[in-house]
């Protein structure tokens, strides 16, 4: 088989496999309170399912980058999606709406125009350890600026995921190019060290960021990881891994334009999860130890001549006290 073809084919399943984990994620934070800490995570099931999942999905991935470039299998993340919006809002007992719909749809047309400028070639370029150890260090800033207190966590936690799931990518690839490089030099080395430890860091770190903002609902997260992740893959394959847009000129208008409509569809799907988790559309409970006024009906006035069934007193007139 053609190697552009076998890895879109491990980059199609591998795009399901992280779409289930990140509906368990999902469904895993909404259950759990946003206190509870790592280690308490670590004993539920659920959180080993969704690990696995992942695991299932970054091992196809891995094979699918050492058969294309950044800039073609990391859009192909962008199925991921498509599977998990609907699967996400099945599993919280309700449709998908026009918005979602509209905003999946403009997303995936945005990386699908990225697709279409990638080149197809298989990777040979690594990093260097110099350039590995800078990679870290800028993501590392990055994330802990997105980190920070402020409006919107959840989509700064998507970003930063997406993010660090992306350098993740791109340092992997660099493994896998060195150690199935038969050129003759040495399998285990201080940059191979280097660069298998920050991959380590950044996956995990990808996943538990991702886990935090899913805590606001599935689509608009997904949808900035799912953003996130190829774009910072393919800045550094780029920059400098020595990949290159197809098509010159046009392929970069063509990017920018897709660019344009995946973050046109982020926005939707931020709009659609905001109504449908705003705490104003559903009725206000009343507070602990208030009082509940009753309903009272006001029946007509009772003729003097009419009498009252036997055992019923008589009422108290309307001035009366209690």
């Amino acid at each position: 088989m053609n190697a552009t073809l076998l890895a879109v084919a491990l980059s199609l399943v591998s795009a399901g496999a992280y779409a289930a984990a990140a509906v368990a994620q999902s469904r895993l934070a909404g259950r759990t309170d946003p206190s509870t800490g790592v280690l308490r995570l670590l004993g539920r099931g659920a959180w080993w399912s969704a690990v696995g999942l992942n695991a299932a999905g970054a091992l196809l991935h891995v094979a699918a980058l050492n058969f294309g470039p950044l800039t073609l299998v990391q859009p192909l993340g962008a199925l991921t999606l498509v599977v998990a919006v609907p699967l996400g809002a099945r599993a919280a007992g309700r449709r998908v709406g026009p918005t979602e719909w509209r905003g999946t749809a403009l997303t995936l047309l945005g990386l699908g125009a990225l697709l279409l400028t990638a080149g197809g070639s298989a990777p040979h370029d690594t990093l260097s350890l110099p350039e590995a150890l800078g990679v870290g260090a800028a993501t590392m800033a990055v994330v802990a600026g997105l980190g920070r207190p402020g409006a919107r966590p959840g989509l700064r936690h998507a970003a930063a995921s997406g993010i660090t799931s992306g350098v993740a990518s791109a340092l992997t690839q660099t493994l896998t190019v060195a150690v199935t490089d038969h050129s003759g030099g040495p399998l285990f080395s201080w940059r191979l060290l280097t660069v298998a430890l920050l991959v380590s860091a950044f996956a995990m770190g990808g996943l538990l960021l991702s886990q935090t903002a899913y805590r606001g609902g599935l689509g608009a997260p997904l949808a900035v990881v799912t953003l996130a992740n190829p774009v910072a893959a393919a800045a550094i394959g780029l920059a400098l891994l020595g990949e290159r847009l197809q098509g010159g000129p046009v392929s970069l208008v063509l990017a920018l334009l897709g660019t344009a409509a995946a973050v046109r569809g982020v926005v939707l799907l931020s709009r659609s999860q905001a109504r449908n988790t705003d705490p104003a559309a559903a009725p206000e409970a009343p507070a602990p130890g208030a009082q509940v006024p009753s309903r009272v009906v006001i029946g007509s006035p009772r003729r003097a001549d009419t009498a009252l069934p036997a055992g019923v007193p008589e009422p108290l007139p309307a001035h009366a006290s209690g």
